[in-house]
């Protein structure tokens, strides 16, 4: 395998989506065990709730110090040290003998963290080029997707029993994708950008960027609108809880009903893997008009609402061996998703509304590479991650106390239901706020793309006149061509 060379690029890219999945399986793998996690350390579902809240919080503040030394320095060591930070962290969780222990252990792995995501997702958008960018950020954004799966999946199945048992594998998994990781290329900043082919880029971020990242009024809206999209989010983690309710109100015993919770959770969030029609959408439309990605993601996001209310009141008549092994319940499981024509409606719904929604992620990426230089982009990225982290922590705190509210008029499983639709009315303002994004991106991007054209002339003269054009290298004078022609 050349250094560099193609086969080296496709194997760098699926390690960092592996590392990127894999920080969201940390996640993902406690919700489906709040009972049993809180049971054996002695607290109650709510304090396990909140460890997964904080964890939240954790990883979003430190994903903006990690992110800016990684735009700052050599990315590969950051990276490394916050995947072998969380790693220890996650091991200690499935280890902790007190309430205490767990808790300080997740706020380690939190801390750890947050650098997978920001730094690598600086890293991949330097691979990839930006006519690319809507696909290949669909698969980014679905390899997070399919870790929440993961652990959702995991932490019901292997959790089930013995709730220690999903944390240690999963600590194990992300030993294994950091060594697989020490042999991924080590990509130059702003290789993939047209505009720089050819030049050495060497740009640092500075403590006074700031202000300029915040001047570019896209970047305000991408970031902001993750405040209100995560709170929807955030409270779909209790999806398997809502399951398991359904589940314990037809008759199952409670560890069946866990399971039973865990399986359909991670059924029903299979849409989320036609994001990669989001991210097609977004490319083709994007040949047509800078506003292309912004606009599927508002679409999407709006459209996915009445969807999502109708799958939280959809009855489902569910049929499985009561006490049965881990295979059978989810033979069963399967069973129903054929047979049963209530499943089959949930399903069909929940496919369509996670369809719809997961449009927002691979634009979401798309975009903060399209108008910010590749020295800002793990910093904007962080930012956004951190709002998205408030939002989500605050969606997964917030819809605990509405479940409990609700309980007073409506019974379980109907308070859940009731919750978690009414919390998706937060999407309402993340889509209006991409459709503002739509109008002040095709500027953006123009600023940007002309910084880096200058940036590639400034090197090119530095490096004398042999092959320039017009005072230009000739790599150089294409692009400027290229920027000055709008069929292009």
């Amino acid at each position: 395998m050349a250094r560099g060379g193609t086969a080296h690029r496709v194997y760098s890219v699926v390690v960092f989506v592996v590392l990127a999945s894999l920080d969201n399986v940390a996640i993902g793998i406690v919700p489906p065990l709040y009972g049993s996690i809180g049971e054996s350390l002695g607290v109650g579902e709510g304090h396990i709730a909140f460890a997964t809240t904080v964890m939240f919080l954790i990883s979003a503040v430190a994903a903006i110090g990690w992110a800016y030394a990684g735009d700052r320095t050599d990315r590969k060591p950051v990276l490394i040290a916050g995947t072998a930070i969380w790693i220890a962290g996650t091991a200690w969780s499935g280890l902790a003998g007190s309430y205490g222990a767990f808790l300080t252990a997740q706020v380690v792995a939190a801390f750890g963290l947050g650098a997978v995501a920001s730094v690598s997702f600086s890293v991949v958008s330097d691979l990839i080029s930006p006519k690319r960018r809507g696909l290949v950020m669909s698969f980014w954004g679905l390899s997070q997707g399919v870790g929440t799966l993961a652990g959702t999946l995991g932490g019901g199945i292997l959790g089930h029993a013995d709730w220690r048992r999903p944390f240690l594998v999963t600590a194990v998994a992300g030993f294994v994708a950091a060594v697989a990781y020490l042999f991924t290329y080590d990509v130059p900043r702003g290789e993939s950008q047209p505009e720089l082919a050819g030049v050495e880029y060497d740009e640092r971020i500075h403590h006074d960027h700031l202000p300029v990242i915040l001047g570019r009024r896209t970047n305000v809206w991408l970031i902001l609108q993750g405040g209100t999209a995560q709170i929807a989010f955030g409270s779909l983690v209790w999806l398997p809880v809502l399951f398991r309710a359904r589940a314990v109100d037809q008759g199952y015993s409670y560890d069946t009903a866990v399971l039973i919770g865990s399986v359909f959770a991670t059924i029903f969030q299979l849409g989320a893997a036609l994001s990669i029609l989001g991210g097609l959408a977004g490319d083709r439309l994007q040949r047509r008009t800078p506003r292309g990605r912004a606009l599927v993601a508002a679409v999407g996001i709006l459209a996915a609402v009445p969807f999502y209310v109708v799958l939280f009141f959809v009855p489902m008549r569910i049929t499985v061996p009561d006490g049965g092994g881990t295979g059978t319940v989810i033979r069963g499981v399967l069973v129903n998703v054929v047979t049963e024509p209530t499943v089959a409606a949930c399903l069909a719904t929940a496919v369509f509304a996670l369809m719809l929604t997961s449009a927002n992620s691979p634009n979401w990426f798309a975009m903060i590479a399209d108008v910010n230089p590749p020295e800002h982009r793990g910093t904007v990225y962080s930012l956004g991650n951190l709002v998205n982290g408030a939002g989500r922590a605050g969606g997964n705190a917030l819809v605990a106390v509405a479940f409990r509210g609700l309980a007073g008029v409506f019974p379980p499983p109907l308070n859940y239901a009731a919750g978690l639709a009414a919390f998706q009315l937060f999407f309402v303002p993340t889509g209006i706020m991409y459709w503002l994004a739509s109008r002040t991106v095709a500027e953006d991007m123009a600023a940007t793309h002309a910084a880096l054209l200058a940036k590639a002339s400034a090197e090119g003269s530095d490096r004398g006149p042999d092959g320039d054009v017009g005072g230009h290298p000739p790599v150089v004078a294409e692009r400027l061509a290229a920027q000055q022609d709008p069929g292009a």
